[in-house]
């Protein structure tokens, strides 16, 4: 799981190890880039995280 600005998310292994790897999270394990990580996740964490990402970008459905 990585906090971004609205909540936390769930991430794959294989999501979270990227993320990681990349220097997206700090310490904490925030993300504050949430473009760059709607970039790196699979379409299975974004699916998982559809509600959350929706709710970042702004979209109403």
């Amino acid at each position: 799981m990585v906090s971004v600005m609205r909540g936390l998310m769930m991430l794959c292994n294989s999501c979270h190890e990227q993320v990681i790897h990349d220097k997206l999270a700090n310490e904490k394990n925030y993300v504050a880039d949430h473009e760059a990580l709607f970039d790196t996740i699979c379409p299975g964490c974004t699916d998982i995280n559809r509600p959350l990402i929706d709710d970042m970008l702004g979209s109403s459905e």
